[in-house]
This record gives C-alpha cells, sequence and structure tokens, in this order.
C-alpha cells in the first residue's frame, strides 16, 4: 500500500528543505485548501475564494453566515498552530484541546478546548461514543497508544489511526471531524509526509470508512483511504515545482 506513495516523498525528499518564498507559498496555498475542505465538510458553505478572501484579507463575506467566516479564521489559527508543532515527535492531549481551542473560541469560548459534558448522537450510524465521564480515560489511553504505537506503525498508517481513534472518542460538543483531521495532518508533517486534503467529494467514502472502523473494527479502507489522499498532495506539490515523477 505504501510503496508507491514513498517513492513520491523519496523524490520529494531529495529537493528538500523548501526554503523562503516556495515554503511560504506552500503553506498558504495548503492553510487555503484545506481550511477550505474540512469546513465544508462539515457544513460550511464559503467557497474556496471566498475562504483566501476571509484568511488572507480578514473579511466578511456578505450573505454568510457569521459562524462561518468564525470556522475559517478559526481553522486558519489552528493550522498556524500545527506548523508550529512540526519539529516535535509527540502529540500529547493538551495539543490537541489547543488546536479545538483555537479552532473553535470564536464560535463558542466557553466550549474551545473543552471536553464535552453530554451525550453526543451522530446521524447516520449505530456507533455509540464513549460517555462524558469516560472521556479524560478515554484520551488518556489515546495518549498511551500514541507513545507506544507510533515506532511501530507506518507513518501514514499512524496517523490514520490516531485520526479514527480521536474522532471515535468525539470528545468534543463541536468540531471533532476538524480536530482529528488537523491532529492527522500533524502527526503526518511530523514525519515529513504532506498533508492529506479530502475535498467534499469524497465525503461519502470518507465517513463509509470511519463508520465500518466504528462498527466492525477494521481500519484497512480508512488507511487506504488517508494514504491515497497523502499520495495525492505529494504529487500535486511535485506538479506545482515541476520535479520529475518517479519511474514505476
Amino acid at each position: 500500500m505504501f510503496d508507491k506513495l514513498d517513492s513520491y516523498k523519496a523524490a520529494l525528499d531529495a529537493v528538500r528543505p523548501f526554503e523562503g518564498d516556495t515554503l511560504r507559498e506552500l503553506r498558504d496555498y495548503y492553510k487555503i485548501g484545506l481550511t477550505w475542505s474540512s469546513n465544508a465538510l462539515e457544513g460550511n458553505t464559503l467557497t474556496i475564494s471566498e475562504t483566501k478572501v476571509v484568511l488572507e484579507d480578514g473579511l466578511t463575506i456578505g450573505g454568510r453566515p457569521l459562524r462561518d467566516f468564525y470556522e475559517t479564521v478559526g481553522h486558519g489559527a489552528a493550522y498556524d498552530f500545527m506548523f508550529s508543532l512540526m519539529g516535535e515527535r509527540d502529540i500529547s492531549v493538551e495539543d490537541i484541546k489547543t488546536l479545538h481551542r483555537l479552532f473553535y473560541r470564536q464560535v463558542d469560548e466557553a466550549l474551545a478546548g473543552v471536553w464535552r459534558d453530554r451525550p453526543v448522537i451522530v446521524t447516520g450510524t449505530e456507533y455509540v461514543f464513549p460517555a462524558p465521564e469516560s472521556i479524560e480515560r478515554e484520551m488518556a489511553a489515546l495518549e498511551a497508544w500514541s507513545h507506544t504505537e507510533r515506532a511501530h506503525l507506518h507513518p501514514v498508517e499512524y496517523a490514520a489511526m490516531l485520526h479514527l481513534k480521536l474522532v471515535s472518542v468525539h470528545p468534543f460538543i463541536d468540531g471533532n471531524g476538524r480536530t482529528s483531521r488537523l491532529v492527522m495532518n500533524l502527526a503526518l508533517l511530523q514525519e515529513g509526509y504532506q498533508l492529506a486534503v479530502i475535498p467534499p467529494i469524497c465525503r461519502a467514502d470518507y465517513l463509509a470508512a470511519i463508520r465500518r472502523y466504528q462498527l466492525q473494527g477494521d481500519s484497512r479502507a480508512f488507511v487506504a483511504f488517508i494514504a491515497e489522499r497523502v499520495m495525492e498532495s505529494e504529487k500535486e506539490i511535485m506538479r506545482l515545482l515541476h520535479i520529475p515523477f518517479p519511474k514505476g
């Protein structure tokens, strides 16, 4: 599953490090794309061009809900924080709380970075999420799993599993999907991989793979899905930078 993906990574590694304007332009490019796609998966109505205006100019968009603006600004702030942790080899519960707090604080400051205190029901699935009183324990277990398993899994599988486990705990009252995708992408960046950007057109496949894990314990479809998305980002960067594609 990972051989071709890793061959593209090797081709990118050969021309690293990205510096100066190239690095800035790539980070800005994916800040807009990742923010738009992740928000759109959850029903945010801003287009990618409107997302660009919000993130680059700080302007609200006429006729759009104010919440959509807050979600976009918040995701941009969380994205910047994600990049500040690139040099680490660890993702803590406090990092997860901070990512959520940055994303959610303008939506509802009182709930930003705070574990939910009531049950949650997600439409479209029979999966039963952990009770509020067990979230602290579940998140401690997730952090312990992260420390133990990171060295034993392929980095893309590790990142995908971290997403699955976090979104299945659903520790926050809202914003769990976006936080899980940020955490997954942080794990990818820390290992030198490209971002997994999930376009809205892939929403049904994405959700089906999550449900398969939650209801059947089978993570293979989700891991393969994320590996494909990472490889698409690798190929996109190679096209943008005119890097030759690996043979075979």
